[in-house]
């Protein structure tokens, strides 16, 4: 199925501002309100279910024998439809 992007944002920032970017998510999402993303003139709104699939993938990018990039990604996915399209799993975070 081909990939649209509707929002994208990539900037240096702070482990501090990072922090406080999730917290701002996490708190949406217990509240069970939409989020909103904002950069220059982009703006989206979503609105997750009660229930979407929650992906966690930390990788490696780069050479085998040399240095490359490592990324934690966090990503939440559901169907336009209402279906939560995933799997239950656990998940802990030490």
């Amino acid at each position: 199925m081909p990939e649209e992007v509707l929002f994208k944002s990539e900037s240096r920032q702070t482990r501090t501002e990072i922090a406080t970017y999730l917290r701002t998510v996490a708190d949406k999402l217990d509240a069970g309100e939409s989020i909103t993303l904002k950069t220059g003139d982009q703006t989206v709104t979503m609105e997750p279910p009660a229930s979407p699939t929650f992906e966690v993938k930390a990788e490696r990018e780069g050479p085998a024998n040399g240095p490359g990039e490592l990324s934690i990604e966090f990503e939440l996915e559901w169907d336009e439809d209402g279906g939560d399209g995933g799997e239950s799993g656990s998940l802990e975070i030490e």
